[in-house]
């Protein structure tokens, strides 16, 4: 397909497609799914090898949240029955940080619901950073704690922070339709905080929420122009009783799709398989891996994910390796120009947003652009990055739009010709963090 061809070509020079190439990896059909994933995963090994970056969410407060992001099961006056408790102490955060890097995971991901932090719950979560870093060397450690506040993001990068976490989570134009009680432009501004003081962007989107193929596009492209470092895709988790209960509007294939899409935008920044992948990837969640090369270890803020020996059974037996502690997750160009903590001239020579007309795409284990794709085919609140997906009932919920772009495989629909709702995939958490029982990983 030439249209393969031509995005390999351009990924291996981190060339991004155009808009019209981008709509049309998501108008593929299901016929040829595979050989989306085999070009894509040419672009992912490339950049990334075979490694699999392992990441553990802590969530440090549940529930309880003012905003009223209709996918969020955390949000005010959410009817899902959540684990709902306030802040971890530092003791209790670090304990269940260490089940994840017990597993594998490398990098911990410290998640609160709220609008944002206030000064207080910034120094709250600078000693819980520094008393997992004094415990565990080498770990990277990601803050997700909402809007950010001029001066908090250099106080996390003080206290050891590597990473902010914020997600776009779907297009500008369709925002106000997902959440009213903040802007796009609010999310956007607490990503170039966390560029501006050097820590490590990291923002995704959350796909499934009734989002036509342009709203998907247009989410990819505004990341990819913010260049952050990690971009994780949420694949909606419909709890019963949320405002996106009824949204069940994706396939496995789909989802093979968007995250191909999302490696062709975003060619050399880690992509990361987020919350959702169980319900909505299923028996396919092997195939995910040739195009992303990070993943969550277990459970998720509100809701149960695969237990984290079945997740490194998978990923070996899909012929790839856990990323080790002592290993850099990203190409040397984008950790010589100092990842997101750049200066905007920096970025734009360095990032997944930007083109390299001199670097060679040839070499050891690169096969040449026109060469066949069969060697790939084989195998929260506001801030949270994921899995904390849905919300509450009531008249004022915000309205989900309505296009729809993508028609579902025939064996994956309903009488009414939409995808099957798998409720019965979707479980509340009720281990791990702000509870006595084991977590999963």
């Amino acid at each position: 397909m030439d249209l393969l061809n031509t995005l390999v070509d351009k990924g291996l020079r981190r060339e991004p497609p155009t808009r019209d190439e981008a709509l049309a990896v998501l108008a593929t059909s299901d016929d040829d799914v595979l050989d989306v994933v085999a070009a894509a995963g040419r672009v992912r090994r490339h950049w990334f090898g075979r490694r699999v970056k392992l990441n553990y969410l802590v969530n440090l407060k549940s529930g309880l949240c003012p905003e009223d992001c209709s996918y969020c099961s955390q949000r005010l006056g959410s009817t899902a029955g959540i684990l709902k408790y306030t802040w971890l102490k530092p003791e209790q955060a670090s304990q269940a940080a260490a089940a994840g890097l017990a597993g594998g995971a490398k990098r911990v991901c410290l998640v609160a619901s709220g609008r944002g932090p206030t000064d207080r719950d910034v120094a709250r979560v600078s000693d819980t950073i520094k008393a997992i870093k004094e415990q565990n060397e080498g770990v990277e450690v990601c803050a997700c704690l909402g809007l950010l506040s001029d001066g908090q993001a250099e106080r996390l990068r003080d206290a050891g922070a590597d990473a902010y976490n914020h997600n776009l989570n779907t297009s500008e134009g369709t925002y106000e339709q997902i959440t009213t009680t903040h802007t796009y432009a609010d999310r956007v501004d607490t990503v170039r905080k966390a560029h501006g003081a050097g820590l490590s962007a990291c923002s995704g989107l959350i796909a499934g929420m009734g989002e036509s193929d342009a709203d998907l596009v247009d989410v990819v492209f505004a990341l990819r122009e913010l260049d952050p470092d990690s971009v994780p895709v949420n694949f909606l988790i419909p709890f019963e009783g949320t405002p996106l209960a009824k949204e069940w509007n994706l396939t496995p294939q789909r989802c093979l799709r968007i995250l191909a899409m999302v490696r062709f935008v975003c060619p050399d920044a880690e992509v990361r398989i987020a919350g959702g992948r169980e319900v909505h990837l299923r028996t396919l969640q092997p195939l995910a891996l040739h195009l992303a090369n990070s993943l969550f270890l277990g459970d998720y803020l509100t809701s149960e994910g695969q237990a984290g020996k079945a997740d490194l059974e998978m990923i070996a037996d899909a012929g790839f390796e856990v990323e080790g502690t002592g290993e850099v997750t990203l190409p040397p160009h984008r950790v010589t120009a100092g990842g997101c903590g750049t200066s905007p001239a920096a970025a734009s020579s360095a990032g997944c947003a930007s083109s390299s007309s001199t670097e060679s795409v040839s070499g050891p284990g690169v096969p040449a652009a026109g060469e066949g794709a069969s060697d790939g085919a084989s195998a929260g609140p506001g801030c949270g990055p994921c899995g904390g997906h849905g919300g509450t009932t009531g008249q004022d919920a915000p309205a989900v739009p309505a296009t729809r772009t993508a028609p579902p495989a025939a064996d994956e629909t309903g009488s009414t010709g939409a995808p099957k709702a798998r409720t019965d995939l979707v479980a509340v958490r009720r281990r791990g963090a702000g509870t006595d029982v084991a977590p999963n990983a």
